[in-house]
């Protein structure tokens, strides 16, 4: 369920036409043709995505039968499906041909149809099977022609895609796709939903910040202003991102004092923060256990998209956790929306210790991703070790 209205890919390409001028999907495939290699270029000015990794593009649920479905990542429109097999896949919604978008064409159960001339595609590789128009005397090697494909698995109620910076090679090997932390067989789940008219950069330190809560989810069941105190929380690197070490949750939200109560043992919570996206927290009291994730996706450069979901084997039904979880979401997104209407001047902007260090560490780990990708050498970490940070919230 979707707390707003999704902003369809299509519609938003109408209003803002792109003339890449870099290399079109039509000069690559008569290179790719020809025998020659094509060099991989940026689609485009760079818009501070992190490419390379696994983003959730839509819920399983949305793909059913040969229904084709379409999602934006990065700024890459894609067309999603289904095989007869039941494999998802993913391709860039744009025939090498003319550009017309392969969501408007059909799907066999195997191969994908454009609408405009026929050009067929294999789903699951993006290879060209079939040109109706071509002649006895063409040479044409069409097995050498590819449509724009990206890598796609499911988890946890989600189709994620790999998105690769090097759109016509697909790496010989790539990490699997996120899967959400559970703790036994049995167990309720739920997703949620909200788009952020922002920068993905913007949504991620949204996400991590400490000090928002007393007054952004000012509420009975979580947080009061009044209740106000200092904090200090132990830190520590991990691969790509950093982790608040197991402590015991704030006193001052409900949620974690009931189960406390429920169990007449300790609380213990670790949150994960790793690239490019995912912040994980993970409660456990005895046997009862509690686990999330939360994703900022990028969609455009001025959008991106929180997608959360939760697992639990509490006793407390979907229908009643739900309604929490999608006030709770509400209140970042409406926060988010305020905040645009200010970014969109360009303010100069600050960030402060202990409460923004997350978020420094941020930036860090993504400048310094970057520079050992181009540098081909290791990632150097921010952090040298564990540190305490204090704030009050």
């Amino acid at each position: 369920m979707r707390l707003s209205k999704s902003v369809s890919p299509r519609k938003a390409a109408a209003t803002k036409p792109n003339y890449d001028s870099t290399m079109s999907e039509a000069v690559r495939t008569m290179l790719q043709a020809n025998g020659e290699t094509a060099r991989d270029f940026p689609a485009k000015a760079d818009a501070g995505f992190l490419w390379d990794f696994w983003y959730p593009a839509v819920r399983s649920a949305e793909i059913r039968g040969q229904k084709l479905v379409t999602a934006m990542l990065l700024e890459v429109p894609l067309v999603l499906g289904r095989t007869s097999e039941g494999k998802t896949f993913a391709m860039r919604d744009s025939c090498p041909h003319r550009g017309i978008p392969l969501s408007y064409g059909r799907l066999d159960g195997k191969v994908l149809e454009c609408c405009y001339h026929g050009w067929r595609f294999d789903a699951c590789s993006g290879q060209c099977v079939e040109i109706p128009s071509l002649s006895s005397q063409d040479r044409l090697k069409v097995e050498r022609i590819f449509a724009g494909h990206f890598p796609c698995e499911e988890r946890d109620g989600y189709v994620w895609v790999y998105m690769n910076s090097q759109v016509t090679r697909t790496p010989k090997t790539i990490p699997a796709a996120p899967a959400l932390a559970v703790f036994g067989e049995k167990y309720k789940i739920t997703h949620l939903s909200c788009e952020l008219p922002s920068h993905v950069d913007q949504g991620i330190i949204g996400l991590m910040d400490p000090a928002h809560g007393p007054f952004v989810h000012q509420s009975w069941f979580w947080r009061k202003r009044a209740s106000i105190h200092e904090k200090a929380k132990q830190f520590e690197p991990i691969p790509n991102g950093f982790r608040m070490s197991p402590h015991q949750p704030s006193s001052n939200s409900a949620p974690y004092r009931l189960l406390a109560k429920m169990t007449g043992e300790t609380v213990t919570t670790t949150i994960d923060f790793v690239l490019p996206n995912l912040r994980t927290e993970i409660d456990r009291s005895g046997k009862l256990w509690f686990s999330s994730r939360a994703t900022v996706t990028p969609v455009r450069r001025d959008l991106c998209r929180i997608d959360f979901v939760a697992a639990w084997n509490l006793p407390v039904p979907v229908a009643v956790f739900r309604p929490f979880a999608k006030k709770f979401l509400r209140q970042d997104q409406l926060t988010m929306i305020q905040q645009a209407e200010g970014l969109k001047y360009n303010p100069h902007l600050m960030l402060i210790d202990d409460a923004d260090r997350q978020a420094k560490w941020y930036f860090a780990l993504k400048a310094n991703l970057l520079e050992s990708r181009r540098m081909g050498a290791a990632m150097v970490h921010p952090m040298s070790g564990p540190v305490t940070l204090r704030w009050r919230s």
